[in-house]
């Protein structure tokens, strides 16, 4: 009998489901699937093999993805190990891992060159989190084979931990909004929280409801409110900068933004008549 299950991080199809999941959900078919890396920039993750359908979200350079199935279009049904989302990449962005990553990038976004120097014509750029595996360093730059190098500077250990997770959100203020992004050249609002919150060493859900249930102790919203706490409405979500000042990715700006929480407020309840629903508290 199958049990009820959230299909966005459950890897079970009327046709075919994770081993894992033999007995809890029913199948045709279970397989133990086989991880693989994202060798792309970011890789958009479908819920539909459509690429002209909305997307949910994005995987990373460097990302494990377990794959169950590789169709014929080209698409690979999967899940993503960081944080479990399930859905359908272009199986041309994925590959066998060679390598183990032991680096991870600490900057918004870094740039990738063909030789260690930086008066070189960059082919490429990996975001905040991206994981790449170092064979060597040559003066400032890290050698990854098969990609290029890297400005060492930017890159941090995998075990590396963020002081401030919202130091790290501020960073991308005046990024452009983009619905299931989570990188500098688009981000939307849970995807800027799991950023951040990942660099700081914090393993957070990828969407706003997920968060809400599994981040922190709740807090009084009328309470005095301080940095860090995340302020969550249904379907939103942004991160306090001090008492007064709200940080988040929105489609009203088409940005990351940072302006007073009361502002935020009055505008999401004139739009959509819901004010917040709660606001959690990181230990």
């Amino acid at each position: 009998m199958t049990a009820a299950f959230d299909k966005r991080i459950t890897p079970a199809r009327p046709d075919l489901a994770a081993d894992y999941l033999r007995g809890v959900v029913e199948a045709q078919a279970y397989l133990p699937g086989c991880e693989m890396l994202v060798v792309e920039e970011m890789l958009p993750l479908f819920p539909q093999p459509n690429r002209e359908g909305p997307i949910d979200t994005h995987a990373l350079y460097g990302e494990s993805v377990v794959v169950y199935e590789i169709d014929e279009e080209g698409w690979a049904w999967g899940q993503l190990k960081a944080d479990g989302y399930v859905g359908y990449l272009p199986a041309d962005g994925l590959r066998e891992p060679v390598a183990a990553p032991n680096r991870k990038v600490s900057a918004p976004r870094t740039l990738v060159y063909p030789g260690p120097s930086m008066k070189l014509p960059p082919w490429g750029a990996l975001p905040l989190g991206a994981r790449v595996a170092v064979a060597r360093e040559t003066g400032d730059f890290a050698d990854v084979p098969g990609l290029g190098y890297v400005w060492r500077g930017h890159l941090a250990g995998l075990e590396e931990a963020e002081a401030d997770f919202v130091a790290v959100a501020e960073r991308f203020l005046d990024a452009p909004y983009l619905w299931g992004g989570k990188t500098f050249c688009g981000l939307d609002c849970s995807g800027l929280i799991q950023i951040a919150l990942c660099a700081s060493g914090v393993n957070a859900p990828r969407d706003t409801d997920m968060m809400e249930k599994a981040l922190g102790a709740p807090v009084d919203a009328a309470a005095d409110l301080r940095r860090g706490d995340i302020v969550f409405w249904k379907g939103h979500v942004g991160v306090m900068r001090d008492a007064q000042t709200l940080l988040h990715a929105n489609g009203h700006h088409m940005l990351v933004v940072s302006e007073p929480l009361s502002v935020a407020r009055a505008r999401i309840m004139e739009k959509t008549g819901a004010d917040v629903t709660s606001v959690r508290r990181l230990g």
